[in-house]
């Protein structure tokens, strides 16, 4: 029924009749078992292991301290056949573009470690269906699977609220569940970035690498890329609401954008995804699967590193754990750590690296004080404000499971219909009042109701805007709750701890319930399910976002970039982290300060920047590149 044919002809087994593949199968493993024995054969076998033990006997002879010697130094020639010049820790967003980069000199070799699963069974996408459906992306937020299934400490300022952080741990990691929207951020972001220390990190020696990663389907400008690995692809749909709130937003008084990702992000318009013929596509299809078959490329599944190896500040390598055995993998160039926001700072401290006060208590030897590692952790928040449809025109039909399994149909046949999108594909970024200079206020409009991360079932026609602040001034902290490497960590992102986020959060709903209140929605419009029309004073408001507000899923900023002379900071402009030698974090946890926007892209684009500095490459600059800045900032729109 799926077209698997070019599947099956690729591993030997297909044939038209299921009867015949399984046969074929059985016969396969008969004819394994025949070659697998054969009497004159087992008898060289036999002969030959006598001889070899008679040879090893007579060189040894009776001294046992030889055979001690050469036990040892047989051990450790074993361990370092598993030597390589770069361990990367992690084959997700950053990892992945890493494994590819480095490997492109074909002297290079690499050993790629994941302690999640392949994002494909048999070399099927198909068969993945859960991960490559763009639609059916609610499936692995709620999969322990491929989900680390984070939760963080109980939020003071949230109704004391256990908040859910879901983070990827298959192939491609947070690329492979996130909504594969693809925003880079706002200039000034990166500008802000080198004043904060990341030295060669403004906006004109990032842009280069936005777009060496990508190929964009409207093709190169001075923005967009035209021939990386990265597809994206522009949100195309006619659906009635998406165009309703395009039109709302400009009704309201807000510009359209052409490209959010380019010179303009201010305003309303159509959302990059990085979704190529219908399939997500993550950074194990861009940058992974066509740099698996290089001969200097290793990749073990299904790991957990315990560890990194130092020779006293000198990282050799990292152990860490294979189907219950115990495994040391070394580094003859370079330890590299890709294992995000969380992950990253967590093996460091398990390692050696971070507090010395902290570590000493888990009873953890340290091997360099470095007190920033796990701190001015940042991420976005946000709140579904959501609008009953007078019409049935919203994803609710589609959600009932006939529909479903039709919609699943047509994607495993063709990759086409409903379930070859988000369906995220209109939004925007506005300024939360006069005086902000670029926007920090960030939208993303869908057709259809979801209800706790998509783990519960939409009950009605309905759509709603994802909204929140961009530019959260609460900073957390993540410790170590043990010295168990498989323990999750203590995750404290002190949520709304500042006035300024709370007043954020109040313009946030204020401002989406005007764009919905435009003339556009008026024969959409029923009543607004939430907050709902008794929710109309700041207080009311404040006690909503308490209640209802959650994580966007952007975790940053726990390995700082920054200047060796600044004591939070984990790692310098070269992505090496400070106090010790052949060690890099290269993912989202080095920013040193969120973006304004979704962390795919700028963690992509680290990932390529960091790989010319580890090539020893000059970074690709573009100089003046205009950009958008409002006619005055005496209004807010």
């Amino acid at each position: 029924m799926w077209d698997l044919t070019s599947k099956w002809q690729n591993i030997g087994f297909y044939d038209r009749s299921s009867t015949r593949v399984m046969l074929l199968v059985k016969m396969s493993y008969l004819i394994k078992g025949v070659k697998c024995y054969s009497p004159v054969i087992e008898m060289h076998k036999v002969t030959g292991a006598l001889f070899k033990a008679r040879i090893l006997k007579n060189t040894l002879g009776s001294n046992e301290q030889q055979f001690k010697t050469s036990r040892t130094l047989s051990k450790l020639s074993s361990e370092n056949t598993n030597s390589h010049n770069y361990v990367i820790v992690g084959a997700g967003s950053a990892g992945c573009v890493l494994a590819n980069r480095l490997t492109e000199d074909p002297l290079s070799t690499v050993l790629l470690l994941e302690a999640g699963p392949r994002d494909t069974l048999l070399g099927s996408k198909r068969l993945m269906w859960k991960i490559h459906m763009p639609a059916a992306l609610t499936y692995n937020l709620c999969d322990e699977k491929y989900n680390w299934y984070y939760h963080t400490t109980s939020q003071k300022h949230m109704d004391n609220r256990i908040m859910y952080w879901p983070r990827g741990r298959v192939w491609g990691g947070s690329s492979s569940l996130n909504a594969m929207v693809y925003v880079r951020g706002h200039a000034e972001d990166y500008n802000r970035w080198s004043r904060e220390g990341a030295v060669g990190w403004d906006y004109e020696h990032c842009l280069p690498y936005f777009k060496k990663a990508q190929t964009h389907e409207l093709g190169p400008d001075q923005y967009r890329g035209g021939n990386g690995p990265l597809y994206v692809s522009r949100g195309k749909t006619n659906h009635p609401l998406h165009h309703a709130f395009l039109e709302a937003a400009q009704q309201a008084g807000y510009p359209f954008t052409d490209d959010m990702n380019g010179y303009q992000q201010e305003g309303f318009g159509w959302m990059d995804m990085t979704i190529h013929k219908g399939q997500r596509w993550s950074t194990a299809s861009a940058y992974l699967q066509p740099a698996i078959s290089r001969p200097n490329l290793s990749i073990t599944e299904k790991t957990i590193v315990t560890r990194i190896l130092f020779q006293g500040t000198k990282a050799i390598g990292v152990e860490y754990i294979k189907n219950g055995q115990r495994i040391k993998a070394f580094a003859s160039k370079e330890v590299i750590l890709s294992g995000g926001a969380v992950n990253s700072p967590q093996l460091l401290m398990l390692s050696g690296i971070g507090n010395a006060d902290d570590l000493k208590k888990l009873g953890i030897p340290v091997v360099c004080h470095l007190p920033g590692v796990g701190q001015n952790l940042q991420d976005h928040l946000e709140v579904y404000v959501q609008q009953k449809c007078t019409k049935p025109i919203t994803l609710y039909n589609a959600q009932k499971p006939i529909n479903m399994m039709k919609i699943g149909l047509e994607w495993l046949w063709k990759f086409t219909g409903e379930g070859a999108t988000a369906h995220l594909e209109s939004g925007g970024f506005i300024r939360s009042q006069a005086g902000v200079p670029h926007p920090d206020i960030q939208f993303h409009f869908l057709p259809s109701q979801v209800i706790d991360h998509g783990r519960v079932a939409s009950t009605m026609e309905a759509y709603q805007v994802h909204v929140g602040p961009m530019r959260s001034t609460s900073m957390g902290w993540l410790k170590l709750k043990t010295a168990d490497p498989k323990a999750h960590p203590v995750i404290e992102p002190n949520y709304m701890s500042t006035e300024r986020d709370i007043w954020e959060f109040r313009q946030c709903v204020k401002l989406t319930r005007e764009i919905f209140a435009q003339k556009a929605f008026e024969k959409f419009c029923g009543p607004e399910i939430q907050p709902g029309n008794h929710v109309q004073s700041d207080k009311e408001i404040d006690a909503f976002i308490r209640q209802k507000a959650d994580s966007a899923y952007h975790p940053s900023c726990t390995c700082k970039m920054g200047q060796l002379s600044d004591s939070t900071a984990v790692v310098d402009p070269q992505t090496k982290v400070i106090g010790v030698e052949n060690l890099r974090v290269v993912d989202a946890s080095i920013m040193p300060s969120v973006v304004s926007g979704n962390l795919n892209a700028p963690t992509i684009m680290i990932a390529e920047k960091a790989a010319d500095i580890i090539k020893g490459l000059p970074s690709l600059h573009e100089r003046n590149v205009p950009v958008y800045r409002p006619k005055t900032l005496e209004t807010q729109r």
